[in-house]
């Protein structure tokens, strides 16, 4: 049995009906008195916090509207009259969705001239025209960056006894998201910090819809000829009559994905004992525009946290072998020490050792030891040696000897490639980092559990938001988030603007609109 809360009951609406609605909270605690004391003897701690919640809902909704009708009263306008403002409407009425219902309250409305008019009251309290109070904004948008968003409106309608539609919710976590690299710069000197900068970059891919996709969900479903009843089982079962599915060809990539940058960036302080420890202010980002933008980010990161462009402090970046990566990151950190990934490293001897021995087998393993202590001792170039060595070994004719050949070469040519961020023996003496694990976890459950799920199709706008705002809840930092993007909503509707954190949806076939929000997300 879910929570019912009898959103039918309007509050007082009047602004001048404080004494109005001070007496129905008496009257409903009155209420809720009777209700315990006549209960007590039959009902289940369970029937009975089913049915003290309307009670909750009714007094937290008189005290909204409460609150919203004293400051009204309390609203001195003689300011902006003296502006050259004056008083179209006294009292316009509005509806507010809150924690626990709508609440009605209405609010002078004033104008210049022959321009638009503006609330002062709504400007004062920071209340957009999405129609939704902070806290319901707040709930909804955070929920929705941890599961889908259909299953965000059903914890809350579980939980609240209502909850905003699917579309809302959607359309709140694109318009929110858009706000969050504003937010992002906010960051200044991050309070603990250590005296060694980490930063790692990799990339995950999110499966994005189609353009005949996203046309097909735009339009309206029809109903399938012959097919009276409209049920889902029906309709499919007509739709797909006298039509053979076309199979897919082998290779064909159903998932379409557009992958994101992701960088995480900590610090690690040296202690007592001679190690690093950490991390420390651990922060993700990530985004699906251009990888540019997002190690731009990071430069401009590692800035407002004490590591400059020409700092003397130590700045390490983990990769995992990608030349075009590495050449963009020497450019904005030219003083780092750049460092391969241990294990791609690792497995490409294992690789090299599949061409002369069985999977799993003892002699795998004992052909990779003594390669892999070159490795892990700095001796790039005896490494490189024993692996040219056993190249010239291998015949130029014969079974496999070709493809042999063409990865062992691939081996020394990837090696050779990345020698100079190869020195594990100084990196193990310093102990700083030598696998890209963080970003390697972060890519799993910043992408992959919320953007990567079973039919899920997005479009560009809407994965961004939503992984931004994941980025920022996963970090830590929402209640700053939200309060800072309500403070920001409030200045712009102090100066006179028109504030909607929803994004609007283009119209079916819009060319000049932006692309839709997630679908079947």
């Amino acid at each position: 049995m879910d929570v019912a809360v009898d959103l039918s009951v309007e509050v007082p609406e009047c602004p001048d009906a404080s004494e109005q609605i001070e007496r129905r909270m008496r009257e409903t605690m009155d209420e809720l008195f009777r209700f315990v004391r006549d209960n007590a003897d039959t009902l289940r701690l369970l029937d009975f916090e089913r049915a003290l919640w309307p009670f909750i809902a009714m007094l937290f909704r008189l005290a909204v509207a409460l609150f919203l009708a004293t400051r009204h009263q309390r609203l001195d306008p003689k300011p902006w009259l003296a502006e050259g403002w004056r008083v179209k409407k006294e009292f316009a009425t509005r509806i507010i969705k809150t924690m626990c219902g709508p609440v009605k309250y209405g609010r002078a409305y004033l104008i210049r001239g022959n321009g638009s008019g503006w609330f002062p009251l709504d400007a004062l309290l920071g209340i957009t025209q999405d129609g939704f109070s902070w806290r319901v904004v707040d709930l909804v948008t955070r929920l929705a960056t941890r599961v889908s968003y259909a299953a965000a409106r059903g914890i809350v309608k579980a939980t609240l006894g209502w909850a905003p539609s699917t579309e809302a919710i959607e359309s709140l976590a694109i318009g929110l998201g858009r706000r969050t690299p504003a937010f992002m710069e906010t960051f200044g000197p991050l309070d603990g910090d250590g005296e060694v900068l980490v930063i790692e970059v990799d990339g995950k891919a999110a499966p994005m819809a189609t353009e005949a996709e996203l046309q097909a969900r735009r339009q309206k479903r029809k109903h399938a000829p012959g097919c009276g009843c409209g049920c889902q089982r029906h309709r499919g079962r007509e739709r797909r009559r006298g039509k053979a599915k076309k199979r897919k060809k082998r290779g064909h990539n159903s998932k379409n994905g557009r992958s994101a940058t992701l960088v995480a960036m900590y610090t690690l302080r040296r202690g007592d004992d001679g190690r690093l420890h950490g991390p420390i202010n651990k922060k993700i980002w990530g985004q699906f525009g251009r990888r540019k933008d997002a190690l731009q980010w990071a430069r401009e990161q590692a800035t407002r946290r004490g590591f400059g462009p020409d700092t003397d402090k130590r700045v390490q970046i983990v990769l995992d072998g990608e030349r075009c990566l590495r050449k963009e990151l020497q450019v904005l950190f030219p003083h780092a020490t750049f460092t391969l990934d241990l294990r791609h490293a690792q497995e490409r001897l294992w690789k090299a050792g599949r061409l002369f021995h069985a999977e799993a087998s003892p002699e795998l393993e004992q052909w990779v030891e003594p390669l892999n202590g070159l490795l892990l001792g700095g001796q790039v170039d005896a490494l490189l040696k024993r692996l040219r060595n056993l190249l010239s070994q291998v015949p130029l004719r014969g079974p496999n000897t070709k493809m042999k050949r063409k990865v062992l070469q691939a081996q020394i040519e990837y090696f050779e490639e990345r020698r100079t961020m190869m020195q594990y023996d100084e990196y193990r003496r310093e102990d700083l980092v030598l696998a890209t694990g963080v970003i390697e976890g972060a890519c799993r459950y910043v992408v992959k559990e919320r953007l990567d799920c079973a039919g899920m199709r997005w479009t560009l706008e809407g994965a961004e938001g939503l992984l931004q705002l994941r980025c920022i809840e996963l970090n830590g930092d929402w209640e700053s988030f939200i309060t800072w993007a309500a403070d920001q909503t409030t200045r712009e509707l102090a100066a006179r603007k028109l504030v909607k954190l929803r994004h609007q949806k283009p119209k079916p076939g819009s060319k000049t609109s932006p692309k839709p929000a997630a679908s079947s997300a």
